[in-house]
């Protein structure tokens, strides 16, 4: 389960709108406006339907005490910077 606070930090790092995240996760906006002016802990039914969809846009789920969190939190998955053809690998067949 994630915490309203955890919802409203996810969706603003991936600057993903009300909207947008509703109809991912097939809500209604105001569903996702309710839960992120509440406290405490979304609805269970909503919070893994909105996790699954900030999940696979590179959210990380962080629960109090883990990975020295001192409380729950967010953070970006990290993602590889592509760094292209190598010099070495260079060759007229890869020649775009």
């Amino acid at each position: 389960m994630i915490t309203t606070s955890q919802l409203r930090a996810a969706r603003a790092m991936i600057g993903l709108s009300i909207e947008e995240l509703a109809k991912a996760a097939g809500v209604s906006g105001n569903s996702i406006r309710d839960a992120e002016a509440s406290t405490g802990n979304a609805e269970p039914e909503l919070s893994r339907k909105l996790k699954r969809v900030l999940e696979s846009r590179g959210i990380i789920f962080v629960s109090a005490g883990q990975q020295d969190a001192s409380g729950p939190g967010v953070r970006l998955h990290h993602q590889p910077i592509d760094e292209g053809i190598r010099p070495q690998n260079l060759n007229s067949t890869n020649d775009d």
